[in-house]
């Protein structure tokens, strides 16, 4: 695992990227908690590295990120695209250790 950077640099609601060996990671803080995901920040849709912008909503119990260019949602979980699942996302795991976010890439 890789230290991310430390919790309160995400602000509850919103995401934010790092570098991380070389890869661009978007991380999101849906909450207040202390929960975080992690998921590639490129847009597969326009090469992009957005998605640590996007808005975070949720439909069907499950949180997304939905891209800030074309809207299509990405789920925090796993990275799965809900409007075209051949254009996902890859998922990283994600620990909060002592107010620091850790990610295994």
């Amino acid at each position: 695992m890789k230290l991310a950077c430390q919790l309160n640099d995400i602000l509850p609601g919103t995401g934010v990227c790092a570098l991380i060996e070389g890869r661009q990671i978007a991380l999101f803080r849906p909450s207040a908690a202390a929960e975080v995901f992690a998921i590639d920040n490129r847009d597969p849709f326009f090469a992009a590295n957005v998605l640590s912008r996007g808005l975070i909503c949720e439909h069907d119990g499950e949180l997304w990120v939905a891209s800030p260019l074309k809207k299509q949602r990405f789920r925090l979980s796993d990275g799965h695209c809900f409007d075209n699942p051949a254009m996902s996302v890859q998922s990283y795991p994600v620990e909060v250790r002592d107010q620091q976010v850790w990610v295994a890439v």
